[in-house]
């Protein structure tokens, strides 16, 4: 992609009333647009970014044999009645329909609509194990929004539901779709600073999990057990203060950002839909549910908090929104810059165009702006790999990481190499 034809431009000064890290860099950077207190648009730079977090997060759902669907943002006051929150959701969007007294509400959270649809379609032990997921933005009116894209009014967010005939099966998944979200985190480039996290069951099992983020910008208190890597939240250290795994008594205290969590639903939402298969000897009994969620926009967010300096932001290859960023210095290195970007950009790819899409590249070809403009921009932006063609670079091409200060000058050869391994 042309840098010039960019719709969006940096900013050199973070934006007023924005606390948060991960939003002030997000902003100046061009990846996000605040429009409201907790509601953002996402930019070209910042679509790319939340494509790749999508991309990973559905491929480790498909691998535990999730179906995707799409569920509805517009819920029914029924639906909320039928669980009794529909007064009790302290975050509900509620609103009535200008042309009759229908009530609805804007979702937050889909277990009021996956299980009278579930309904429709298991109506035996045959029909059973069933696993479906969406990713959708979700709605909740927060009274206090804060962090940026960590804790926001509209948000992305990626449930997955399972239901069961039994607790021995849910169990067995739980542990399958645990071990996907370690997938998903590693993939995401924080797996490193990721624990799973004892949390509250509540009145239907003696534990949740959680994955906290360690970062000074989490909300949450969470106490890690370095032998067993794992953490405790801090409703489980006001009960018992060891870990749960090991039994060790000293945790270290940490700040934690929740970036996904999974939960034992059992029957807590099949009970109020009636929602029940016929087992093999024809008797009825209630499916058993699970739900497991992942915010894509707050691991966004959560990525930037853990990966930056007082330059910008440093992407993780993974989820990077392009892999290079050239920057060409000097109107009489256009056609060297050219070149190299169009060597790049169709690297690997077939005469048809089919194979691979080659590397992707933002190419800065802006003429106005200054090299030190330049060089900011890519720091700001944040993108794994810098290429710099100048005077000074000669045949060569400079090649820098963005986490490493040093640069090199190597040839077009040893830099598709570099860039292909």
């Amino acid at each position: 992609m042309l840098q010039s034809q960019l719709f969006t431009k940096t900013k050199k000064e973070a934006p007023k009333g924005e606390e948060a890290v991960n939003a002030q860099l997000l902003i100046r950077a061009g990846f996000i647009d605040k429009l409201i207190a907790g509601v953002y648009t996402f930019l070209p730079l910042g679509m790319r970014v939340m494509k790749k977090i999508e991309n990973i997060i559905r491929e480790e759902m498909v691998n535990i044999g999730g179906q995707e669907i799409l569920m509805p943002v517009l819920q029914p006051k029924l639906n909320w009645e039928t669980t009794g929150r529909w007064g009790t959701y302290d975050a509900l969007f509620r609103f009535t329909s200008h042309y009759s007294e229908n009530e609805y509400a804007l979702g937050p959270t889909h277990e009021e609509i996956i299980s009278p649809l579930a309904k429709n379609f298991i109506l035996s032990y045959k029909d059973l194990p069933v696993y479906v997921f969406q990713i959708q933005n979700k709605f909740r009116d927060e009274k206090r929004v804060k962090s940026g894209l960590l804790r926001g009014r509209e948000f992305f967010m990626k449930d997955l539901y399972s239901f069961h005939a039994d607790e021995k099966d849910l169990d067995e998944y739980y542990e399958k779709a645990k071990q996907a979200y370690f997938n998903v985190f590693n993939r995401a480039g924080i797996g490193d600073s990721t624990f799973l996290t004892f949390a509250s069951g509540g009145s239907f099992s003696k534990y949740s999990h959680e994955f906290q983020t360690l970062s000074e910008a989490g909300e949450d208190k969470i106490y890690v057990c370095e032998k067993c890597r794992v953490a405790v939240n801090k409703e489980i250290i006001e009960e018992q203060s060891v870990c749960p795994e090991c039994g060790n008594k000293n945790l270290k205290e940490e700040k934690g950002i929740e970036v996904g969590n999974i939960f034992k639903l059992k029957t807590k939402y099949s009970t109020p839909f009636n929602l029940k298969y016929k087992d093999e000897k024809g008797v009825e009994k209630e499916v058993v549910m699970g739900c497991y969620g992942i915010g894509l926009s707050r691991l966004m967010g959560s990525i930037v908090e853990v990966g930056h300096d007082e330059k910008g932001i440093i992407w993780p290859e993974s989820v990077a929104p392009f892999k290079v960023h050239l920057i060409c210095l000097g109107e009489k290195n256009k056609a060297k810059c050219d070149k190299l970007y169009k060597t790049l950009s169709t690297y690997g790819r077939s005469t048809e165009g089919r194979q691979k899409a080659g590397i992707e590249v933002l190419y800065d070809d802006r003429k106005e702006a200054s090299a030190g403009e330049k060089f900011a921009d890519a720091d700001l932006i944040g993108i794994p790999y810098r290429l710099v063609i100048s005077e000074k670079t000669g045949g060569k091409v400079e090649i820098k990481k963005r986490n490493e200060g040093k640069a090199r000058l190597v040839d077009e050869g040893e830099l598709l190499n570099l860039l292909i391994n």
